[in-house]
């Protein structure tokens, strides 16, 4: 009878963690989509005009908070949803995986070291995925090799004020986020 109470409860609690993760990963693509979305500027600069957007600044949180996997479907999901539908349908795949694979690095560095300069490692890793990522993809996309350097500068500015935010709430959040869930 105890085993049976054991194995009931353990179910239960695996799948509270399921119903929990699906939950939390599912708001945050809804946050990635929503800040690259709405809150954006676009730049005259870059080949295909550029983006500068905010949904760095969830998918960071998220990725430090909860890790490599809800930060990988976050950055991913999020920002290809955006791509698919706001007419830059073209780079829905690139997306997925360049921005897929920041949000995983970021989780998985501070998943193992913890601590502002894990977060700031964490994230310079991610930019450095995000530069190299978009450069490829624009060289396949527009068969130029020296085309995609006039998009650095946006890529730098858009991690780089995602970055400073983060940074700033980042330990807040990571405390209320534990307050909330335990």
């Amino acid at each position: 009878m105890k085993e049976q109470t054991v194995t009931r409860t353990s179910a239960r609690a695996l799948e509270e963690s399921k119903v929990k993760f699906l939950t939390i990963t599912a708001l945050s693509i809804a946050l990635v989509y929503v800040f690259t979305a709405f809150i954006n500027v676009r730049l005259p600069i870059a080949a295909a005009g550029g983006l500068i957007h905010l949904g760095n600044v969830p998918l960071f949180i998220f990725a430090i908070i909860f890790g490599k996997k809800t930060g990988a479907i976050a950055g991913g999901v999020g920002m290809a949803l955006f791509d698919l539908l706001s007419g830059w349908t073209l780079w829905a795949p690139f997306t997925l995986v360049v921005v897929g694979l920041m949000g995983f690095t970021v989780g998985f560095i501070t998943e193992k070291k913890q601590g502002y300069v894990w977060n700031i490692v964490a994230i310079l890793a991610a930019c450095a995925i995000k530069i190299v990522g978009y450069y490829i993809a624009e060289v396949v996309i527009y068969g130029n090799w020296a085309a995609p350097v006039a998009s650095i500068p946006g890529n730098l500015v858009q991690v780089g004020v995602a970055a400073v935010i983060v940074l700033i709430i980042i330990e807040p959040l990571k405390k209320a986020a534990n307050r909330i869930l335990l």
